[in-house]
């Protein structure tokens, strides 16, 4: 499939060794918003092209649009890619609203085309060992979830912080999407919430490059949690935070009537699942059974790229509309005091067969 990436930022490093990793994919063309940068992620590709916008998602040679732009672009390079009679993928979060989320969907169901968007980081080894214990039965009928996400702030490190505090920012709807997209993978669709949130600080202070010592003002809930009430009838509580140093509890853990599951930071593709069943002594280290393995950001393209027609991808665009519904709708529940229902809904994702590095370029499970 014939890739054309729009948005040659940082992130789009991690996507370009994927893509020259995997013979799936291949880079047709690149646009930036500074041109100079897209030549420069050119270069060293041969028949790979620079262009603006417009004129990469018109482009006959391009096969699917990888929109890595900023969140509040995405929506209107999506909908640039689907006028356009194009696939597109997106980085998270899907759109920066759930309203331009529906728009953007049915745009695309209308002119049929599909939209996908990441995280894919589900699809690798750590998710989908999980996803298989469970679905095998090894943890008997899943109750219940934690998943926990503790860091003082993105200021510490991030030169330029100041998106981390503005509308669309914030510790949930920055890394909200990895926790709630394994949560759902794992235990299908969402169906009420309960939220609570907080803002202790009014500022924050950059601690490195040339903006050290300069305050951002934070416009955002930095302390977000709350109770998540599955379709299936698990429960799964949330906390994301910029508020905390450091903690000791698991990214994830599931818990069943005969066992329960530890998960590594659902923000890589690979690590340690960790199972203990009502019976055992201790945890132990569940050998690697399902899911893409090496994986990096963009199998998720490839996997939705090769995807049959007619067949929902696994990273596909409704299940990144019910993420972020889920994170709206609590901070919706927290401001109002209320428990919210939700208006979306998805399919819980098809699980990835195992998947060695030797096997990729078969056909993808």
């Amino acid at each position: 499939m014939n890739v054309g990436l729009v948005g040659c930022g940082t992130i789009a490093g991690q996507y370009l060794r994927t893509i020259d990793r995997l013979p799936e994919l291949t880079l047709a063309a690149a646009a930036d918003l500074d041109p100079a940068r897209a030549g420069e992620t050119v270069r060293s590709r041969p028949g790979a092209r620079a262009l603006s916008v417009d004129d990469l998602v018109t482009d006959p040679g391009v096969d699917v649009v990888l929109n890595l732009t900023v969140p509040a672009a995405h929506a209107e390079v999506a909908h640039k890619a689907v006028d356009a009679g194009k696939d597109v993928y997106c980085e998270k979060p899907l759109t920066a609203t759930t309203a331009e989320a529906r728009e953007l969907l049915a745009a695309a169901d209308a002119a049929g085309v599909r939209v996908g968007c990441a995280p894919d980081t589900v699809l690798g080894t750590a998710t989908q060992t999980a996803r298989k214990a469970l679905d095998d039965g090894l943890i008997g009928r899943p109750v219940a979830a934690t998943a926990t996400m503790v860091t003082p702030g993105h200021e510490r490190w991030h030169h330029h912080p100041d998106f981390y505090y503005a509308p669309g920012g914030g510790p949930l709807m920055d890394m909200g999407p990895y926790y709630l997209t394994s949560l759902v993978t794992l235990l299908g669709p969402v169906a009420t919430v309960v939220g609570a949130a907080s803002r202790p600080r009014a500022e924050r202070t950059i601690g490195t490059g040339p903006r050290r010592g300069e305050t951002v003002p934070v416009d955002v809930d930095t302390h977000v949690t709350g109770v998540l009430v599955h379709r299936s009838g698990a429960l799964s509580t949330l906390v994301t935070t910029f508020e905390g140093v450091a903690t000791t509890s698991p990214h994830l853990e599931l818990h069943g009537d005969e066992g329960s599951l530890v998960l590594p930071d659902p923000n890589h593709f690979a690590g340690d699942v960790r199972l203990q069943r009502l019976d055992d002594e201790d945890w132990r280290t569940l050998p690697v059974s399902a899911g893409y393995e090496p994986a990096g950001r963009g199998d998720g393209l490839a996997d939705f790229a090769l995807t049959p027609p007619g067949v929902e991808p696994r990273a596909s665009g409704r299940l990144a509309y019910h993420v972020l519904d889920v994170m709206e709708s609590l901070l919706a529940s927290a401001h109002s005091g209320q428990a919210v229902s939700l208006d979306s809904t998805c399919d819980r994702p098809r699980p990835v067969t195992f998947v060695p590095g030797a096997d990729r370029t078969g056909p993808r499970g």
